[in-house]
């Protein structure tokens, strides 16, 4: 398997971006491509998507784009700039990682809709630490079910 492979499959299992209703759909080194069908339960109290929802969508292309190089990236800062309101359909995060160096990684997200019209833009700024990623303990029981007693485990 490839480390791309191996990258896509190990965020293909987070259950944050599961449970928003997030899915990767396509990565290559330093990008990656993620969806997220608005339903009701990313709208705000006046009927439009909340921010925190397009927060976590950019957020999770961005963790994907830092971490095809093969080592653990972790965000050490973010920002979100919405730009048009939407109330329904697809949304679609573009993060292209802009500027790597030994210790710092630079992503640009570019959020839009399904006519392609710009809803948000995300920077993200990342630390790139000396392990390896994915982990080698990555197998699919570190991703077990996160209720299940220690006495299951």
């Amino acid at each position: 398997m490839s480390n791309l492979e191996a990258v896509g499959r190990y965020f293909a299992r987070d259950r944050f971006a599961a449970t928003s209703g997030i899915e990767l759909v396509e990565l290559r080194p330093g990008y990656a491509k993620a969806r997220m069908e608005v339903e009701p339960r990313h709208l705000n109290s006046v009927g439009i998507v909340q921010g925190g929802a397009i927060f976590t969508l950019a957020d999770f292309a961005f963790a994907v784009a830092c971490n095809t190089a093969g080592q653990v990236t972790v965000a050490v800062n973010m920002n979100l700039s919405c730009l048009k309101a939407t109330r329904d359909g697809t949304l679609v995060a573009e993060a292209t990682e802009v500027s790597r160096s030994r210790r710092i990684s630079t992503c640009t997200v570019r959020v839009v809709d399904a006519e392609g019209r710009p809803v948000a833009l995300f920077q993200g700024t990342a630390y790139v630490k000396d392990e390896p990623f994915p982990p080698p303990d990555a197998s699919a029981e570190s991703f077990s079910n996160s209720s299940a007693t220690s006495s299951q485990k």
